[in-house]
């Protein structure tokens, strides 16, 4: 219960960071450097505790220089087509010039948003199977002093 405390509390510092860098564009939009050291600070604390980040946040940011990549103000996007209708969206930092393409499809869904992918989804032992593994003939009477001649004559009164 302790490491999801401590993972709890370093996510909440990683989305601090990134709140931050936003903030600070989008006040001033040549704070260029400022926002790269909080983004470049979120980047080696996801690394150093092994913390997966979300697939959205890791698409805003540039993998060579750390840098926001916000469009029109530290990146510019285009929309371009490759064999056939398959539509990307690249993304160039105007930092360092690195590039970054995006598969732009509405159909197409990342591995973390499925429900597979989820551990709290995933098929847990059915609690009807493990019961009706016990046996059916409560070995002592019930409380009350009364005892049916049928396992399930109490449950089939209460119901009608």
């Amino acid at each position: 219960m302790a490491q999801h405390l401590k993972d709890k509390e370093a996510y909440q510092r990683l989305n601090y960071l990134y709140q931050a860098a936003h903030c600070v564009l989008s006040q001033n939009p040549k704070n260029v450097e400022l926002a790269r050291f909080y983004c470049f600070t979120q980047k080696t604390i996801a690394k150093r505790l092994v913390l997966r980040q979300d697939p959205s946040v890791k698409r805003t940011l540039c993998k060579k220089c750390c840098s926001l990549l916000i469009p029109g103000v530290t990146a510019t996007t285009r929309q371009r087509r490759k064999k056939g209708k398959t539509r990307f969206t690249v993304v160039r930092c105007l930092s360092c010039g690195q590039s970054k393409t995006l598969l732009n499809n509405p159909d197409h869904c990342l591995w973390a948003d499925r429900p597979e992918a989820q551990l709290e989804q995933q098929k847990q032992p059915d609690p009807v199977t493990s019961a009706e593994s016990q046996p059916k003939h409560p070995k002592h009477p019930k409380p009350d002093g009364s005892q049916s001649s049928k396992p399930g004559a109490a449950q089939t009164s209460a119901c009608t």
